[in-house]
């Protein structure tokens, strides 16, 4: 499984990288185009650009509709969508689909596995059909309200997802159900328009120019989601925003911040850029960061500790205690041999068998488990608020540079 894991991955990422790479120079192409020459009241024309990369020059033309005549050989971009999608949805099948509920719902979830992956499964599907329901919609005739329209969808999406899924699980989904719009666009509405163009000049007859304005849109769809779907691709690595008690705007935000980042680099293709557009979008992700530092906290019950206010226990009397704890709450997946149900090695290779090992990861284990409260995943162990308190007072006493 953990091979199988790697290799989709690794193909995911390279198809991935394929299919946002052409979408991101066709974009900064369809942008860039200057009047033609031979056309110059662009009555045929789009526009063209001269390029030269790798020791060559490059000539291209971009049609308002097509070409007078079709050439003998027409390359088609879609497979890197497609494929894209499939080891997508592959790794997630694998991940979250056959490795129980521990990584997809959180504890005590009445929804039960298949429950979980109905609700994973639904949000994939609906989300393409009601976000195609509202761009076919009279909403689809003006771009802004569109925008408008489709972002409080993916808004109420998040929401449920959120707080139904496991917050690592959630965040993967609406990335996936992104994805899925993005590969259905291409799949039922841009390379269909294509091919009616493609038909109709076959047959002697001239294209609608509808065809290419409704694929046109999808695509602009398409490029604006793609650093939001990049972010959501790499959260469950970042407990610390998927477990937020306000998990849900935190992902808002960050995608709302990937868009308006792709946006300006749109606009600088045309010169339309603004100086202040990327600070700007600085200044919101500081903001974001300071935000989610504050109020961490208000989503839970105040972390409680056995000992009097104002008492420490000493460390070498707080080490055997730490250590039951560590034992009883941890060590199934992280020791040398995991007991834990689908690990056959310890999850990033973090071992917790002794107090020397303990302190080695010290950092980490008060990131995951004390401060953010992410681990054990979905609290499986049942690891209580006293006992994070413990381990807490004992590993910041263990920490680099504060051995004691």
């Amino acid at each position: 499984m953990e091979w199988l894991n790697l290799a989709l991955r690794w193909i995911h990422l390279i198809v991935g990288i394929a299919w946002i790479g052409s979408s991101f120079y066709f974009v900064w192409q369809d942008n860039s185009l200057e009047a033609t020459a031979d056309d110059p009241e662009r009555k045929r024309l789009q526009g063209e650009i001269w390029m030269v990369h790798g020791g060559g020059f490059y000539h291209a033309k971009k049609y308002k509709v097509a070409p007078s005549d079709l050439p003998q050989h027409l390359h088609w971009f879609k497979w890197e969508a497609y494929t894209t999608w499939m080891s997508g949805m592959s790794l997630l099948v694998v991940v979250y689909y056959l490795s129980g509920p521990a990584f997809l719902l959180p504890l005590g979830s009445e929804l039960g596995y298949l429950g979980g992956i109905a609700v994973g499964l639904g949000s994939l599907i609906g989300g393409w059909v009601v976000y195609d329901l509202i761009c076919r919609s009279p909403l689809g005739k003006d771009d802004r309200i569109l925008a408008l329209s489709v972002v409080a969808f993916i808004a109420v999406l998040t929401y449920v997802l959120t707080h139904v899924l496991s917050g690592r699980a959630a965040f993967l989904h609406v990335g996936a159900t992104l994805g899925t719009i993005m590969a259905a666009n291409v799949f039922f509405v841009i390379m269909p328009n294509q091919r009616k163009t493609v038909a109709a000049m076959q047959a002697g007859q001239t294209p609608d120019p509808i065809w290419g304005l409704k694929g046109k849109q999808r695509s602009v769809h398409n490029t604006f989601v793609t650093l939001p779907v990049l972010f959501l691709m790499i959260s469950n690595h970042y407990p610390g925003l998927t477990e937020h008690p306000y998990s849900w705007l935190v992902l808002l935000a960050v995608a709302a911040i990937g868009a308006a980042v792709r946006l300006a680099f749109v606009l600088r293709h045309t010169g339309r850029m603004k100086p202040w557009m990327l600070p700007a979008c600085l200044v919101a992700f500081l903001a974001v960061i300071g935000a989610t530092a504050a109020t961490r906290d208000l989503g839970g019950a105040p972390v409680s500790t056995p000992l009097a206010e104002g008492e420490e226990a000493a460390p070498d009397t707080l080490e055997p205690v730490v250590m039951a704890i560590v034992a009883a709450r941890c060590q199934t997946c992280h020791s040398r041999k995991p007991t834990y149900e689908g690990f056959d090695e310890p999850p990033k290779g973090v071992v917790l068998e002794t107090p020397a090992d303990l302190r080695h990861w010290a950092g980490p284990v008060l990131v995951q488990a004390v401060h953010g409260e992410t681990m054990p995943l979905g609290n499986l162990t049942e690891i209580r608020p006293e006992e994070r308190a413990l381990l807490g007072q004992w590993l910041e006493n263990k920490t680099e540079g504060n051995e004691q």
